[in-house]
C-alpha cells in the first residue's frame, strides 16, 4: 500500500507520519475475520491526503457520498495503509448495543463475555468501519458517543470500563437518500471529520481497470471507463435508477469476458439485468452499443 501511495504522489510528510504511526503502534496479527490486503485501490490524491491527515491527527472520519464513490474501498485501504486490523459493522434497524459491544454467552459450561466489533477494535487498536451509520437507531448510536469523543472509553455493562487503544480509529460511511436513512444528530456529527466523496474520475477508473485486468487492451480500457461515465451521467440526469450505477458489476462483467463470455451477455449480467424496467434496459443497451461493438470477442478486448 505504501508503494501505491508513492505512485499517487502522496505528500512525503504524510508517508513519514504513517511510518512513524506503524512503528509506534506495532503490528497486530490479522485473524480470519479481520481484513487482509484490499482487493481494490482507491484513486484520488486529494481525498487520500485529507483522510490520512485526519487519521494521523487522531480524528475519526465520516465519508459521505453517493453510490460508487469508493467509500468502502477507501476504508479498507486506510486500514491496510496504517497496518491495523479492520472490523466492519453494517448498521441496520435491528442492531443494538449488545451486538456492537458484546454480550454474555454460554460456553464451556459457564457464562463468558463474547466481545463485539467495537469492543475488539478498542482493545486491539483496529479500524472500525461503521457502514451506513445513518441507518442506525438511537440505542446503537448512543454507544458511540463516549467512544468517539475525548473520553475514548466504553462502559461494558456488568464488566469493567475499557479505554480505547490509542491506535484505534472509527470510519463511518453514509449515503443520503436510501430507504431507512436519516440525518445524524449534531452531537454525533461533531465527533467526525467529514469528507464528501467525489465521483470516481475517468482517469482513476482506467487505472483501476488496468490494475484489476492488466491484459485489458488500452482501447477497451478507455471504452469501459467511458461506458461507466455515460451510465453515471444518465443517473445524474434522472434517466435511470441507482441500481444500474454499479462499478462492481462492471468489473465483474469484464471478468466474465476474460473467461470467454460475450461482452453483451456479460454486461447484461453485471449491469443491465439489475433493473427490471424495460425502458431502462433498452436505454442501457443503447448506451452499451455506442461503446462496445456487438461482434467484439475476447481477443479484441484483451491483449493476452
Amino acid at each position: 500500500m505504501l508503494s501505491f501511495l508513492k505512485e499517487e504522489q502522496i505528500s512525503e510528510t504524510l508517508l513519514s507520519d504513517i511510518d512513524e504511526f506503524r512503528r509506534a503502534n506495532g503490528e497486530v496479527p490479522l485473524s480470519e475475520d479481520t481484513s487482509a490486503a484490499p482487493r481494490f485501490y482507491y484513486y484520488g490524491k486529494d481525498v487520500w491526503e485529507e483522510a490520512l491527515t485526519a487519521l494521523i491527527c487522531g480524528r475519526n472520519l465520516l465519508l459521505v457520498g453517493s453510490k460508487a464513490t469508493g467509500k468502502n474501498v477507501l476504508c479498507d485501504n486506510l486500514a491496510a495503509v496504517f497496518g491495523r486490523p479492520s472490523y466492519n459493522l453494517s448498521f441496520h434497524i435491528n442492531m443494538d448495543a449488545s451486538y456492537m459491544i458484546g454480550t454474555d454467552t454460554f460456553r464451556n459450561g459457564g457464562v463468558e463475555f463474547r466481545p463485539g466489533p467495537v469492543y475488539r477494535c478498542a482493545k486491539d487498536g483496529g479500524f472500525c468501519i461503521l457502514d451506513e451509520i445513518n441507518m442506525a437507531r438511537n440505542e446503537a448510536l448512543a454507544v458511540l458517543h463516549s467512544v468517539l469523543d475525548f473520553r475514548r472509553m466504553i462502559e461494558v455493562p456488568g464488566y469493567d470500563r475499557i479505554n480505547i487503544h490509542p491506535a484505534a480509529r472509527f470510519i463511518a460511511t453514509m449515503n443520503y437518500g436510501y430507504a431507512g436513512t436519516r440525518d445524524l444528530n449534531e452531537a454525533l456529527l461533531s465527533r467526525f471529520a467529514v469528507i464528501r466523496m467525489p465521483e470516481i474520475s475517468e482517469d482513476g477508473l482506467k487505472k483501476l481497470l488496468h490494475r484489476e485486468y492488466p491484459s485489458l487492451s488500452p482501447e477497451y480500457e478507455r471504452q469501459f471507463a467511458g461506458l461507466f461515465m455515460d451510465i453515471e451521467r444518465k443517473y445524474q440526469n434522472g434517466e435511470i435508477s441507482s441500481s444500474i450505477l454499479d462499478l462492481r458489476g462492471l468489473i465483474d462483467a469484464i471478468g466474465l469476458m476474460d473467461k470467454g463470455l460475450s461482452p453483451l451477455a456479460a454486461l447484461d449480467m453485471g449491469i443491465t439485468n439489475k433493473t427490471f424496467e424495460s425502458y431502462e434496459q433498452n436505454l442501457l443497451h443503447d448506451v452499451i452499443a455506442a461503446r462496445i461493438p456487438k461482434k467484439a470477442s475476447r481477443k479484441d478486448i484483451f491483449t493476452a
